[in-house]
């Protein structure tokens, strides 16, 4: 008999589109099976929910292998840019909703949305800096709490 998966708790640590986009499509894709699911916003992941910084979301070009060009071509200046527009583009094309709106879609399926407390005070903000779809700002050990008895994947 095969285990099934009940629960997951999603850990989003990074703050561009291929470190937010993951936790999103795993969070959707967990409560469209049915399984309950919490996001936990720490870091620069914070940016997903932050009001100001969430539609502007951009593809990290230094540094990712998976773009398949030299990290100085990546740090040359509007690369970052072009490319974001690029991967926008494409995923507009496969109807995949932006950042803002994958997060309320999610939500209104009743996952819980989370900003971790040491990054918040960390960053110096407070819970109206955030979308209201943040339930709340919530220590590690909180979040422990409530993905006790499910699956914790960090993205």
């Amino acid at each position: 008999m095969t285990d099934t998966i009940e629960k997951v708790s999603i850990i989003i640590s990074k703050g561009s589109l291929e470190g937010i986009y993951p936790g999103l499509i795993m969070a959707n894709g967990a409560r469209a099976e049915g399984i309950e699911a919490n996001l936990f916003f720490t870091f620069f992941g914070l940016d997903a929910i932050h009001k100001a910084r969430n539609e502007h979301i951009k593809l990290a070009t230094v540094g990712n292998p998976g773009l398949h060009f030299a990290t100085m071509a990546g740090g040359l200046p509007g690369v970052s840019t072009v490319m974001t527009h690029y991967m926008n583009h494409k995923m507009e094309k496969l109807d995949i909703p932006s950042i803002p709106e994958f997060i309320e879609m999610i939500a209104d399926t009743g996952a819980g949305l989370y900003a971790c407390k040491a990054s918040v005070d960390l960053f110096g903000l407070e819970k109206n800096d955030f979308i209201e779809q943040v339930q709340d700002i919530i220590t590690v050990g909180e979040f422990y709490e409530k993905a006790a008895g499910g699956e914790i994947i960090f993205t």
